[in-house]
């Protein structure tokens, strides 16, 4: 997800909420300004609703789910952005698909990219039109040594803008692997 403030269409206002998946496995190959991560659902539900029985709520969900590994081993891009493409996304996108159906007003993305973007995890998004082609060849070039990643999901992290940073409110544990 994308820092707010660049009247870039994304609207974070304080109190906005994410559901994410940290990769800190990833965290040294990102310059984005931000850790690393994929998320499950952006935005989420405004802070002031989430009590505790949304809490329980979540919880629930999530332990439905069992934990996964996920595999970071090729890019891709969206436009400005450089991202690693997560492998398989399907553990990804069922959490999402669940928290939607819950939650139909919790739209991926707010719709800007229509039913949502793939799970990715953003590497870059610095770069403009006519920087980034030559700009995310040289770091992919870069950072493709370090790869592939192989990271073990347990859990999904419940995050807030607080105005100037996402802070971490709580996360939810993933069921075992069968």
């Amino acid at each position: 997800m994308r820092v707010p403030g660049g009247g870039d269409g994304w609207g974070d206002t304080p109190g906005t909420t994410a559901l994410t998946i940290k990769i800190p496995e990833a965290d040294p190959l990102v310059r984005a300004g931000f850790p690393a991560h994929v998320t499950v659902l952006y935005p989420f539900l405004h802070e002031s609703r989430i009590d505790a029985p949304l809490r329980r709520e979540l919880r629930a969900l999530f332990a439905g789910h069992e934990a996964f590994t996920l595999t970071f081993a090729e890019f891709g891009r969206y436009p400005g952005v450089l991202y690693l493409d997560p492998w398989p996304h399907d553990p990804v996108q069922a959490l999402t698909k669940d928290l939607t159906l819950r939650w139909p007003e919790a739209v991926p993305y707010r719709g800007i990219f229509g039913a949502g973007l793939a799970p990715h995890l953003t590497i870059a998004n610095s770069e403009g039109p006519k920087t980034q082609e030559a700009a995310y060849d040289a770091l992919e070039r870069e950072l493709a040594p370090l790869l592939p990643l192989v990271c073990r999901v347990r859990a999904v992290e419940l995050i807030v803008w607080d105005g100037s940073h996402w802070q971490g409110r709580g996360q939810y544990a993933l069921g075992p692997l069968g």
